[in-house]
Formats: structure tokens, sequence, C-alpha cells
């Protein structure tokens, strides 16, 4: 769209472009098709558009996707999106905030690629409600004031370093792509802008670790970022056996800690005892015959090289809104890493029954202990379930979660529909007994 379109658009929803929702159209047609270009959209794709305005990325977009949802703020501009793409089922808009949509649903449409020419006002919070992780997006392409993007590429010891950069580059790698200048845009803006890509970071290239509780230490340390960060951080563990740990100066201030730094002081002060352990080789299990007769003991090595069969429990947590928990299970895991699977989730140890078991779980996953189990059915031993006995709990819980990170990569509720159209969709992002225990489940909790 150029921008005599434009303006024809904005005139016929009576749209003044908006100083406060950062409302400068872009109206270079040759630069919003070489955006498009980089985002790599490949004929599977879901892309979601933020902020499409009048449509100057939309329109290249749209031929090159299986299905594109489109996010507005502005309820005309939304309005004016629905109009044009009335009877193309593969476009679907929404007049809503980026910054609070709910983008669990794109779990269900992956593959999913992210692009926005964000307002600035809010670019951070829309960024970090469809890129924090765990998260449905694999690549995104954004467009932000060049002096936003800078912070997001900085680096420790520059002076724009600070609490945006880690966020984004916890989970993802930022690159600058092309600077846009204030003339593609309609009206002006009094400064560059910046097209950034962004590819997700190898989730092995650190150890694992808690995002919540690094994102709580960095916060803590930057609300004075001149200060030596140790004056801000727990008093235990002691902060010379901390800094010696993590290789850091003792006098150090929170722009100089790099990520590697930040994510080994996050384990440091991590409390979970199984912060660091995704599972132990050693452990013994006992093996079991078809009726579950215990045979003999055997170690977690030997009972999953063999296939022998073993015990297993599976709980489901649910919510106030009946939204059940789901876990993505750390790419550290040696069975079905990376996948998503119940809320909590175990072996027996050798000699422990299955209530026991499930309480044990359930604290050591998600740290809670005072949720009421309800025993909901069996399920034999098949492949399916990996030769597990599995006895299926539920139980409910509002409250917040703690979780190992070597064994969980992240926790989200999810709703019965968007879990069943999930499954159907993309059975693959689950664990292979996954979907005997959610049928069970279903039966029995009438979902």
């Amino acid at each position: 769209m150029n921008k005599t379109q434009i303006q024809a658009v904005l005139e016929s929803k009576g749209v003044s472009p908006s100083k406060s929702l950062g409302q400068n159209f872009l109206t270079d047609e040759n630069v919003a098709r070489w955006i498009v270009a980089q985002l790599d959209i490949q004929p599977e794709d879901c892309v979601v558009e933020v902020g499409p305005g009048t449509g100057a990325l939309t329109e290249h977009i749209a031929p090159l996707c299986r299905k594109l949802i489109l996010v507005e703020f502005d309820a005309r501009l939304a309005e004016y999106q629905r109009e044009r793409w009335a009877g193309d089922e593969h476009v679907v808009v929404h007049h809503a905030d980026g910054a609070s949509w709910d983008p669990r649903p794109l779990f269900a449409e992956k593959p999913v690629k992210f692009m926005g020419n964000l307002p600035y006002s809010a670019g951070g919070a829309i960024l970090a409600n469809f890129l924090t992780s765990p998260c449905a997006a694999e690549r995104a392409v954004v467009m932000l004031q060049k002096e936003f993007i800078d912070r997001i590429l900085a680096q420790p010891g520059d002076e724009a370093f600070g609490l945006l950069s880690l966020r984004i580059q916890m989970d993802w790698v930022p690159k600058a792509l092309k600077t846009v200048p204030p003339e593609a845009f309609s009206p002006r803006p009094k400064i560059d802008s910046t097209v950034m890509l962004l590819t997700p970071r190898n989730p092995l290239s650190l150890p694992p670790y808690d995002h919540k509780l690094a994102d709580e230490l960095m916060r803590r340390c930057f609300s004075q970022r001149r200060k030596q960060m140790h004056k801000q951080l727990p008093a235990e563990p002691a902060w010379a056996e901390v800094s010696e740990r993590c290789g850091l100066n003792p006098q150090a201030r929170p722009e100089d800690v790099t990520l590697a730094q930040w994510v080994a002081l996050t384990n440091c002060y991590d409390p979970h005892p199984l912060a660091a352990i995704a599972q132990k080789d050693e452990e013994l299990f006992d093996v079991v015959d078809e009726q579950d007769t215990v045979l003999r003991q055997a170690t977690r090595k030997e009972v999953h090289d063999n296939g022998l069969t073993h015990r297993a429990v599976h709980i489901l947590v649910f919510n106030k809104n009946r939204d059940c928990l789901l876990q993505q299970r750390s790419l550290l895991k040696d069975r079905h890493p990376g996948v998503w699977d119940s809320s909590a989730a175990g072996h027996l140890d050798a000699g422990e029954d299955y209530d026991t078991a499930a309480r044990r779980e359930l604290e050591e996953e998600l740290g809670i202990s005072d949720a009421k189990l309800i025993r909901l059915g069996s399920l034999p031993p098949t492949p399916q379930t990996g030769m597990e006995h599995v006895v299926v709990y539920a139980a409910m819980h509002t409250g917040k979660v703690h979780f190992p990170a070597a064994e969980i990569s992240g926790v989200l509720p999810f709703s019965a529909a968007l879990i069943d159209a999930w499954m159907a969709r993309r059975p693959q992002d689950f664990a292979n007994s996954f979907a005997e225990v959610w049928k069970l489940a279903k039966r029995e909790c009438q979902l």
C-alpha cells in the first residue's frame, strides 16, 4: 500500500494518527515487501501480525501463509481489516491489545511466526507477551524505534545494556537487519526505526535454570544498577561464595554481568533440590509383571534400555477456571525431551506405593504439597505408556508453582478445548503416554 492508499483508508475510517498509540504508518511499499521477506514465511506457517494498521505488511503476508492472525488495538482499523478480509477464512482479525491478547491458542497453530511494526510505547510489553518462554513462535521480525532495538542488542559493559537486553537474549538471538528512516512513515516520526530478526537461542547453549527466579534477581539488581549488585541479592548463600562460583568480581554491578553469569547466579540461589538433576540412571524401580506384581528391582537405565514393565503416576492439576496445567519437559530428559506432558508425572521408586509417589512427584515437580489428590483410574502397560502401569490422579490448585529447571522447561494452563484441538492437529508435541492419560481424565472429569 502506498501513501495515498493508506491515507484513503484512514479517512474512510475517521482515523487521525494518534501519537499516544504510536500510530506511524509504513508507506514505503518496497520496505514493506522486504520486511515480510525476512520472516521466511512457508506455506504451512501461521503468522501473527500485531498492529497491522492499514495493512502495509499484511497484504504481502497473506498470500504466503496457511493462516494469518491479526491483532489490532484500534477498533476502527480492526473493523477495516475485517472488511478487507471478509470471506477469506485464512485471515482472522482480533480487536485486542497485543500486550494482553492470549497467545496460548498459537500452540495448536504451529509452526508460528511473529511480525509487527510495533508502537514504541508498548513494544516491550508486546514482545514479552508473545515471545517469553515457553512460547509458540519460532521466528520473529519486528520494527521498533532504533534506540529501543539498540537496548535489546546491547552487551555487558554497554550503557544501554539492561533488563530488556537480558529478557530478550535469554530465549532469542537478536539481529538488527535494517535502519528505516522517518520518511518511510506517515506521519513522520522524529527518529529512525530498526528492523530486527529474532531467532530462538539454542536451549542447550546454557545450563537449565529457573527463568522466573532469574528475572526476579535481575529486576532486583537493575532497580539500582549503579550499586554493587550483591547489596540487592539474598543473604544466603554468601556473596563471596556465589561470586567465586560465577567468576564475578565481588564489586560487580549488574550491567557488567553476562547472560551466562546470570544463569550461574540464578542456579546458586535456586533452593530446589532437583534444580540441576534431570534424572539419575542409578535410581531403583520395581520391575513388575502384567498383573503389577513385583518381580525384582532394576536401575532406571536398565528398565528403560530393556523396555521392562514398571510403575508410574500422572497427576493433572486444574485451576479455578478448569484449565489444566501442562509441563514442557526439559531437553535433558532421557525420554520425550522437549514435549508437553501431564502437570506432574514420574516413576515409583522401589518399594513405593502409587499414592505416596503421586504426592512426592506433585511436590517435587510443582512445589504443591497441600492439594487433595483424587485417583481417576489406571492404565495398563503398553508401548504407548512406555510399558508402565500408570495410575492417574487429579488435583485442584490455583496458586504459584515452582518446578526444577533440569526436569521442566515451563508450565502453562490450557483449556480442555485447546488441548483437544492441539493434540488433534499436532500429536507430536506431546509425550506418548499423555494421549491415554488425557482420554481417561476427560472421561472421569467430564471435561
